[in-house]
Protein backbone atom coordinates (compact mmCIF):
# COMPACT_ATOMS: atom_id res chain seq x y z
CA UNK A 1 0.00 0.00 0.00
CA UNK A 2 1.38 3.40 -0.88
CA UNK A 3 1.62 6.55 1.15
CA UNK A 4 0.61 9.87 -0.19
CA UNK A 5 3.80 12.53 0.36
CA UNK A 6 2.95 15.74 0.14
CA UNK A 7 5.19 18.04 -1.32
CA UNK A 8 5.10 21.78 -1.07
CA UNK A 9 5.30 23.33 -4.68
CA UNK A 10 8.24 26.14 -4.98
CA UNK A 11 7.32 29.84 -5.46
CA UNK A 12 7.81 31.44 -9.03
CA UNK A 13 10.99 33.33 -7.05
CA UNK A 14 13.33 30.94 -7.31
CA UNK A 15 14.23 31.12 -10.60
CA UNK A 16 14.48 35.05 -10.80
CA UNK A 17 17.97 35.86 -10.53
CA UNK A 18 21.09 35.06 -8.52
CA UNK A 19 19.27 33.24 -5.90
CA UNK A 20 22.17 34.38 -3.08
CA UNK A 21 21.57 37.78 -4.02
CA UNK A 22 19.00 38.15 -0.89
CA UNK A 23 21.83 36.32 1.68
CA UNK A 24 24.49 38.83 0.64
CA UNK A 25 22.53 41.99 0.49
CA UNK A 26 20.88 41.12 3.13
CA UNK A 27 23.98 40.36 5.55
CA UNK A 28 25.40 43.57 3.68
CA UNK A 29 22.42 45.51 4.78
CA UNK A 30 20.25 44.32 7.68
CA UNK A 31 16.71 43.88 6.16
CA UNK A 32 17.68 44.82 2.54
CA UNK A 33 17.50 40.73 1.85
CA UNK A 34 13.84 40.98 2.60
CA UNK A 35 12.77 44.34 0.68
CA UNK A 36 14.09 42.50 -2.64
CA UNK A 37 11.77 39.48 -1.51
CA UNK A 38 9.37 42.09 -1.29
CA UNK A 39 8.55 42.08 2.15
CA UNK A 40 9.10 45.89 2.94
CA UNK A 41 7.79 46.02 6.16
CA UNK A 42 9.70 43.05 7.58
CA UNK A 43 12.71 44.82 5.87
CA UNK A 44 12.30 47.99 7.53
CA UNK A 45 11.44 46.78 11.25
CA UNK A 46 14.83 44.38 10.59
CA UNK A 47 16.89 47.73 9.53
CA UNK A 48 15.50 49.62 12.72
CA UNK A 49 16.03 47.17 15.31
CA UNK A 50 19.62 45.54 14.50
CA UNK A 51 20.76 49.39 13.59
CA UNK A 52 19.45 50.44 16.98
CA UNK A 53 20.93 47.55 18.28
CA UNK A 54 24.25 48.11 16.97
CA UNK A 55 23.71 51.87 17.93
CA UNK A 56 22.87 51.79 21.34
CA UNK A 57 26.12 48.84 21.73
CA UNK A 58 28.14 51.41 20.67
CA UNK A 59 26.73 54.19 22.72
CA UNK A 60 26.93 52.16 25.37
CA UNK A 61 30.60 51.86 24.93
CA UNK A 62 30.66 48.75 23.91
CA UNK A 63 33.53 47.02 21.94
CA UNK A 64 33.59 45.94 18.48
CA UNK A 65 35.90 42.67 18.37
CA UNK A 66 38.98 42.91 16.34
CA UNK A 67 40.13 39.43 13.70
CA UNK A 68 43.54 39.01 14.83
CA UNK A 69 43.37 37.28 17.92
CA UNK A 70 44.44 33.92 19.56
CA UNK A 71 41.80 33.89 22.13
CA UNK A 72 38.39 31.99 20.93
CA UNK A 73 35.58 33.72 22.74
CA UNK A 74 37.62 37.11 20.69
CA UNK A 75 37.03 34.78 17.91
CA UNK A 76 33.55 34.38 18.42
CA UNK A 77 32.71 38.04 19.94
CA UNK A 78 34.19 39.27 16.00
CA UNK A 79 32.10 36.51 13.85
CA UNK A 80 29.47 37.98 15.77
CA UNK A 81 30.16 41.06 15.30
CA UNK A 82 30.83 40.69 11.36
CA UNK A 83 27.39 39.82 11.20
CA UNK A 84 26.14 43.53 11.13
CA UNK A 85 27.65 43.75 7.61
CA UNK A 86 28.18 47.52 6.88
CA UNK A 87 27.34 48.31 10.43
CA UNK A 88 30.35 46.74 11.28
CA UNK A 89 32.79 47.63 8.66
CA UNK A 90 32.08 51.26 8.48
CA UNK A 91 32.48 51.13 12.84
CA UNK A 92 35.86 49.99 12.39
CA UNK A 93 36.43 52.27 9.37
CA UNK A 94 35.71 55.01 11.97
CA UNK A 95 37.27 53.75 14.69
CA UNK A 96 34.59 53.05 16.93
CA UNK A 97 34.24 50.70 19.49
CA UNK A 98 38.03 50.12 20.83
CA UNK A 99 39.66 50.39 23.81
CA UNK A 100 38.99 49.02 27.54
CA UNK A 101 36.25 51.18 29.09
CA UNK A 102 36.07 50.97 32.68
CA UNK A 103 32.42 51.24 33.20
CA UNK A 104 29.80 48.78 33.85
CA UNK A 105 27.50 49.16 30.84
CA UNK A 106 30.45 48.78 28.73
CA UNK A 107 30.03 45.20 28.78
CA UNK A 108 26.10 44.99 28.01
CA UNK A 109 27.01 47.32 25.05
CA UNK A 110 29.76 44.48 23.49
CA UNK A 111 26.72 41.70 23.96
CA UNK A 112 24.33 44.21 22.14
CA UNK A 113 26.53 44.88 19.49
CA UNK A 114 27.19 40.51 18.68
CA UNK A 115 24.03 40.00 19.28
CA UNK A 116 22.44 42.50 16.77
CA UNK A 117 24.98 40.62 13.98
CA UNK A 118 23.57 37.34 15.34
CA UNK A 119 20.65 38.89 14.79
CA UNK A 120 21.64 39.96 11.56
CA UNK A 121 22.68 36.18 10.17
CA UNK A 122 19.41 34.42 10.78
CA UNK A 123 17.51 37.61 9.07
CA UNK A 124 19.50 37.36 5.86
CA UNK A 125 19.12 33.41 5.96
CA UNK A 126 15.43 33.96 6.48
CA UNK A 127 15.43 36.40 3.57
CA UNK A 128 17.53 33.33 1.44
CA UNK A 129 14.56 31.17 1.84
CA UNK A 130 12.05 33.43 1.16
CA UNK A 131 14.11 34.11 -2.26
CA UNK A 132 14.29 30.39 -2.78
CA UNK A 133 10.88 29.46 -2.11
CA UNK A 134 11.87 27.38 1.15
CA UNK A 135 9.54 29.25 3.47
CA UNK A 136 6.29 30.94 1.90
Amino acid sequence: MASKVQVPAKTGTSSQGFPYSALILGWLVPGAGHVLTGRWVRGILLFVSIGSMFALGLAMQGELYQANTSDILAMLGFAGDLGSGLFYIVGRLLDLGHGAAQIATADYGTKFVVVAGLLNFISAVDAHNLRTGRKA
